[in-house]
């Protein structure tokens, strides 16, 4: 009598981790609750949008600043998994466990948006200036545009990634650099765009 052989149970498939950034108030406190860098947590029940549960962003990194902004807030890296529940329109997510990886700061923010936005985005012949008033459009699908010079402009048309660099009018020392993507924070398409002294995106005439 032939033995029969073992049967042998599929692999679990391997739990879903999502690496993200998390927003905090001065104290390294997000609605109320004190966290730490380096520690995990856990949420005993079901997670809820906006309730209930440990929330963060993935994806564009600029999305945090709509929930804490930039003045008086700190950021770390996270890694959540556990039960994981997704809000498409702001890359929030929100889940059963939590780990708070390292502080990060402003410019590193901004440094990934950036990173994020051309990894994403397709540029367009004849779409990066890089002249004390250089000016680029994008208006294809996936598009890009990026302007680095002292009064650089750039506009772009619905989903186009924008890129602006403010460099001061005597050394050309870059103060500030922003990325975003037209009809999303504000940014209107077919807008034109450029950097105020404080690195904000302003609305301008046709350059």
């Amino acid at each position: 009598m032939t033995a029969r052989k073992p049967k042998i149970a599929p692999a679990p498939a391997p739990e879903e981790v999502v690496k993200g950034i998390k927003g905090y108030d001065k104290d390294l406190k997000c609605r109320g609750f004190q966290f730490e860098v380096g520690k995990t947590y856990e949420h005993g029940g079901a997670v809820v949008m906006c309730e209930s549960g440990f929330h963060a962003i993935e994806g564009y990194p600029l999305n945090v600043f709509g929930f804490y902004p930039p003045a008086g807030s700190r950021y770390t890296e996270t890694q959540q998994s556990g039960q994981l529940i997704r809000q498409d329109d702001d890359g929030k997510i929100v889940s059963t466990r939590i780990t708070i990886g390292v502080e990060i700061h402003l410019h590193e923010i901004i440094q990934r948006a950036v990173k994020w936005v051309f990894d994403r985005a397709k540029l367009e012949e004849g779409a990066h200036a890089v002249g004390p008033s250089g000016a680029a459009s994008a208006t294809g699908e996936s598009g890009a545009a990026s302007a680095t010079g002292e009064r650089g402009a750039v506009m772009g048309a619905n989903g186009c990634a924008l890129f602006l660099v403010y460099r001061t009018p005597h050394s050309g020392k870059i103060m500030h650099a922003w990325a975003g993507i037209a009809g999303r924070g504000g940014i209107k398409p077919l807008v034109w765009y450029r950097l105020n002294e404080s690195g904000q995106p302003v609305e301008i005439n046709a350059p």
